[in-house]
């Protein structure tokens, strides 16, 4: 019996075909008391996308109060938490909160400017199938459920993570398929332009990218068609709503006050741009408190938004006018360089990367396979991270005072983009054993620390060691539009990004692209924009990497003497259990005796860890002699078992027989087993067969 809307409301229903399935989205069948709900159905993920407006605009807010969450249930996917104490949803996890900031930045452009109510929109997933991610169907219903409230939301916006499998374009694409392509690509966009995108890539090339995005803008376009039509049925009344803008005769005060103060006279490196900016701030506040007496006191906030609009305008004016740029810089100019390694003495691997006034310090620390992050998080194919990279930024890095306080959604986004573009070069556990955790630590900030975190990193794990495939290199790109003529920005510094209308980080090495992140702050862009951004961006990132590779060009042939010392040994998984023993007996008496740290995988991957190599021997050798597989034409010392009146058995290894026929025992005849042989003999055998039942055959007269 389908549900009984308490308001007497029909249930409203829109399908569309999307990316060969049926994508739903229903309307009154829960959230009453919403400002706008909507349940969105794609095979068996369902997603809850709700919306609530404040009314009023928040007095005395200067930002756009908007918030964004995806919520992760385990129940969603037949899970209970992994945790040991905690079986109900805690805080969101990475995960989450990396999906909550993908939704949010393609809305967030779409309200106008000046909007100041307070709106908080919630994708929560209900239901998730297991084939694919739900984070797109999360994007799709919180912009469903936005354009349902009668806010000023200039969207809808649909979202689409795209693979490369077998030389074609795909739409949820399975965790298997994703982990086999060349690139995985969240787009998002509206009826006419793309407004952000998010990749990892395995080296992908900028033309293989700009026809992912061609080909995903396309494909979301029944999602759209959806939300405009499930919107028109609905027809939600529009809200009233104030916009919170300066005042134009504030605006022409301000105009005249800074008319022959802006333009070439900031023509200036950061630092004295940044001073002289603080100075002439300063003197304007004063002359407009003097010109307005007690009442600037309720007017100094528009009058300090008026005079950031006008320096934004005046770095916009320059660029258009004569491609010349805050600091002097031409477009495609990157800023002074330099970097150093190993300049910490203890740590592992470290580096510090220093372009312009943007500063990163990054430290490695190599641990056992043991300490790597186990990911518990509502989707079946968790599983554990061995390379983590952690970003930190204190408010010292731009010049202000805030409190110290937990890691931020920002600080997770940055540290994200720059593991992902480093993960496509690391090598394989099996190739190198080690856990690895990356730290970013900003030493100052003035553009795109989330590129300077990528070089950094990349120049701390080559000096501690790591084995990468390549070294990789990251630049922040972006664009003022005038009119439809565009100008793209190499290695944009904070006036630019401001003042811009795009913020393009790109990472990879020199062969393509690792990882990549484009927003707009414009309602969307054209595919050609965007291939000429890329197509820069591959310049700029070469002049970066060219940089890097003076400084270390490949990984140190040799770790840390602070590191310590791994080594692997893969062995039969059906050996896991002699290793083990009977409740861990076996392996707490080898890292005992040892003193090594032993971690196994399922798939018999055995890493064994000490300070020292010698530790490391004594407990591989334990672990050879629990693990080691018979092998024909070897001679074994082993131990007289059992005699019977056909031959005897003889232990080679712990817990492995094989049977020495009467025939085999001399080259005489030999008439009783018990002249020749005694129960608990020492013998040399040979092994001779392995039958298809794996029984041995030895044989003693051969091993003379």
């Amino acid at each position: 019996m389908p549900t009984i809307n308490p308001f007497g409301k029909d249930l409203v229903i829109v399908e569309r075909e999307l990316a060969g399935k049926t994508l739903k989205l229903e309307v009154n069948r829960v959230g009453f008391r919403t400002s706008g709900s909507v349940l969105v159905s794609y095979g068996d993920t369902v997603v809850l996308g709700s919306a609530q407006v404040g009314r009023k605009p928040i007095s005395g807010m200067d930002y756009f109060p908007l918030s964004i969450d995806y919520e992760e249930k385990f129940y969603a996917s037949g899970k209970i938490s992994g945790s040991r104490f905690i079986k109900r949803e805690g805080r969101p996890s990475d995960e989450a909160i990396l999906i909550g900031r993908l939704i949010d930045r393609p809305i967030r452009p779409l309200f106008p400017k000046g909007y100041r109510q307070e709106v908080q929109t919630v994708a929560t997933v209900l239901s998730m199938d297991p084939a694919f991610r739900p984070d797109v169907i999360g994007m799709i219903a919180a912009s469903t459920a936005l354009g349902l409230t009668g806010a000023p939301f200039e969207g809808p916006v649909a979202g689409l993570r795209v693979a490369y499998v077998k030389g074609e374009f795909k739409a949820f694409a399975t965790h298997e398929e994703i982990a086999e392509s060349e690139i995985d690509l969240v787009v998002a966009g509206t009826e006419k332009a793309i407004i952000m995108v998010e990749a990892g890539a395995k080296e992908a090339s900028e033309e293989l990218i700009g026809d992912a995005l061609a080909w995903a803008h396309e494909a979301m376009q029944p999602a759209i068609e959806a939300q405009k039509e499930l919107i028109e049925k609905i027809s939600p009344a529009k809200l009233e709503y104030e916009l919170v803008l300066p005042n134009e005769q504030i605006q022409a005060d301000v105009n005249s006050w800074v008319e022959g103060k802006l333009g070439k006279n900031l023509h200036l490196p950061y630092p004295e741009r940044n001073d002289l900016i603080t100075e002439l701030k300063a003197s304007f506040h004063d002359d407009m408190a003097e010109k307005h007496g007690e009442e600037y006191d309720d007017l100094h906030r528009e009058y300090d938004e008026a005079f950031t609009k006008a320096l934004h305008e005046d770095v916009r004016k320059h660029i258009v006018d004569s491609q010349t740029r805050p600091d002097g810089r031409k477009l495609d100019d990157i800023r002074t360089l330099s970097s150093e390694i190993g300049i910490l003495p203890r740590a592992h691997g470290s580096s510090l990367f220093t372009r312009g006034m943007t500063q990163g310090l990054n430290v490695v620390t190599l641990a056992p396979l043991s300490y790597s992050q186990v990911v518990d998080t509502m989707e079946q194919n968790d599983g554990e991270r061995s390379y983590m990279h952690h970003y930190n930024a204190p408010g010292y890095t731009v010049g202000e005072v805030q409190r110290m306080r937990g890691v931020g959604r920002r600080e997770i986004g940055h540290g994200y983009l720059a593991e992902r573009a480093l993960l496509p070069v690391l090598p394989s556990a099996e190739e190198f054993p080690y856990a690895i955790r990356s730290v970013t630590e900003i030493m100052s900030q003035n553009g795109s620390t989330s590129m300077a975190a990528t070089c950094s990193s990349c120049l701390a794990l080559m000096d501690a060691g790591v084995p990468i495939k390549k070294p990789v290199s990251g630049i922040a790109m972006g664009l003022m539009l005038d009119g439809d003529t565009p100008y793209v920005l190499s290695d944009i510094a904070d006036a630019e990004d401001f003042a811009g209308d795009m913020d393009f980080k790109v990472a990879g090495t020199e062969k393509g692209i690792t990882a990549l992140q484009m927003d707009m702050k414009v309602h969307g862009l054209p595919v050609e924009i965007l291939r000429e951004a890329l197509a820069k961006g591959k310049i700029g990132r070469a002049k970066i990497l060219a940089h890097m590779v003076e400084t270390i060009a490949q990984p140190r042939e040799k770790l840390s003497p602070y590191a310590p010392r791994i080594e692997k040994i893969k062995i039969n998984p059906e050996k896991i259990g002699a290793i083990i023993g009977k409740g861990g007996e076996m392996i707490n008496k080898i890292t005992s005796e040892t003193g090594a740290e032993i971690d196994i995988k399922d798939d018999g991957l055995v890493t064994v860890a000490a300070v020292d190599t010698s530790s490391i021997e004594k407990a591989l050798e334990w672990i050879k002699s629990l693990t080691v597989e018979p092998e024909v034409g070897t001679i074994y010392e082993g131990t007289v078992a059992t005699i019977k009146d056909f031959g005897a058995f003889v232990t080679i290894m712990p817990g492995i027989d094989g049977m020495v026929h009467i025939s085999q025992i001399a080259d005489h005849r030999v008439e009783k087993v018990e002249d020749e042989l005694k129960e608990g003999q020492t013998v040399k055998v040979k092994l001779i067969a392995i039958d298809d039942r794996g029984r041995l055959s030895l044989s003693i007269k051969d091993a003379k």
